[in-house]
C-alpha cells in the first residue's frame, strides 16, 4: 500500500491549504483515514481522522480544519482554514485497513506546512 501526499506549502497566517492523500496498491477494507502532524522537537500528534464515516479532531484545529474522504478515489483530504503559525509542522497521512492477517497501518512520506506570521 502506498500513500502519496500533496498540497503542503508556505502560507501566511489566516490563509488556507488543502492536503490530499491518495492511497494505492492492495486495498482490502480501509477502516481509518487520518492526518497527523509533527513539529520540530515535538511528538507526532493526531490532527483529524475518519472512522467508519465519523470524524474527530484535535481540539486545537476544531472549527478550522475539515477532513473528508472520497471512497471512489481512495483519497483523504484535509482542508485547513484560518491557519496559525502553531500549525507549522510536517503533516502525515495515516491509513489503517483490515487484511487477511490483521490490521495493516500505513504512513505517507509527509508534507511540510509552514505558516508565517
Amino acid at each position: 500500500v502506498q500513500l502519496v501526499e500533496s498540497g503542503g506549502g508556505l502560507v501566511q497566517t489566516g490563509g488556507s491549504l488543502r492536503l490530499s492523500c491518495a492511497v494505492s496498491g492492495t486495498i482490502f477494507s480501509i477502516m481509518v483515514m487520518g492526518w497527523y502532524r509533527q513539529a520540530p522537537g515535538r511528538q507526532r500528534e493526531l490532527v483529524a481522522r475518519i472512522i467508519s464515516g465519523a470524524t474527530n479532531y484535535a481540539d486545537s484545529v476544531k472549527g478550522r480544519f475539515t477532513i473528508s474522504r472520497d471512497n471512489a478515489k481512495n483519497t483523504v483530504y484535509l482542508q485547513m482554514n484560518s491557519l496559525k503559525p502553531e500549525d507549522t509542522a510536517v503533516y502525515y497521512c495515516n491509513v489503517q485497513q483490515a487484511t487477511v492477517t490483521g490490521v495493516g497501518e500505513y504512513w505517507g512520506q509527509g508534507t511540510q506546512v509552514t505558516v508565517s506570521s
